[in-house]
Order: structure tokens, then sequence, then C-alpha cells
């Protein structure tokens, strides 16, 4: 049954959320923890955010590809974000991990499968590490927060065409 409230508490929250849309408070950041790496990611680039249902394990592939996971009528294909960097495997189903169904806007079926969520980031909090090099092409930036905790920034679209992600079989 779904909640129902009043036309009044309605168009206050949806006022609430004008307000907040222009006085310039911008979250247009997701975070997550993927191992032991915190990521951010565009937040129309994440898609949807779901609990790990049951993996179908797909022979002759890759550790850190996890298998098919069945939404809604379609297939797809779940990676392990962790260890697809060579960190240690999510636990799944766990109690904090997620799916993200990231490849809707390219047109493929792809999630990754991160350990939790972190919420919402401005990228107003973030400077950025110059003196950081990475040799992964997905990985646009290094950012530090207030505490000085590293970030990657994920650039979804480099990663689903990246030939190292597409190729999950083992050779």
């Amino acid at each position: 049954m779904s909640k129902r409230i009043s036309l009044r508490q309605f168009q206050e929250n949806l006022t609430r959320r004008l307000v907040e849309s222009r006085s310039g408070e911008r979250r247009g950041l997701l975070g997550v923890l993927a191992g032991n790496e915190h990521w951010l990611l565009n937040l129309p680039e994440a898609g949807e955010i779901m609990t790990p249902s049951v993996l179908a394990p797909v022979p002759l592939t890759h550790e850190w590809y996890r298998g098919l996971v069945n939404v809604r009528g379609v297939l797809y294909s779940v990676v392990d974000l962790s260890r697809f960097h060579d960190g240690p495997p999510i636990a799944t189903p766990g109690a904090q991990s997620r799916l993200l169904l990231v490849g809707a806007r390219q047109g493929v079926h792809s999630a990754i499968l991160v350990s939790r969520v972190l919420g919402l980031r401005n990228e107003d909090d973030f400077e950025t590490d110059a003196q950081a090099d990475d040799p992964r092409p997905w990985v646009s930036a290094h950012l530090r927060d207030a505490n000085n905790q590293l970030w990657l920034w994920l650039d979804i679209p480099q990663l689903l065409a990246n030939s190292i992600f597409l190729d999950a079989g083992v050779n």
C-alpha cells in the first residue's frame, strides 16, 4: 500500500525542494565505497541503485565479473568494482552492498557492485589532488575532501567503453 500524504504536505515538500534547488545547494555527485576506495559518480550516470539479488554466475569469466542479474526482465552484467581494481571482493548479498545500474544512458545493460553507497556529495566540497596520477582511463580525477580522504572520480562512459571492462571472459 502506498503512503498517502495530504495535498498540503505535498505542496510544502515541493516548495521546499524548489527553494533548495534555487539556493545553489546542488549535490550532483554520488559517493560510493568499493572495497577500500572511495568513488564519485555523476548522479545522472549512476542510474538506478538497488539491493543485490541472486546473481547467476557465468563460467570462464574473470573473478571480478560476478555474473548476471535479472532486473524486471532485463539481464544486467554485474562487475565487482573493488575486485576489478584488484581490491578485496565485495560480499553479496551484503547488508550494505548495492548494485548501480550504470549503462542505461549508453544503451549498455551493466551494473557495478559496490560495498555501500555513501550518499550525495557536492563538487564544491572537494579539491583536486594534482599530484596523483592514475593509469586507469576511467578515473577522470583524484579529489580530496575536508578530511583529506582521497576520492576517485569514475567516468562511467570511459569505463563502459574500455576493452578491459568489456572483456570479462578468461582467455
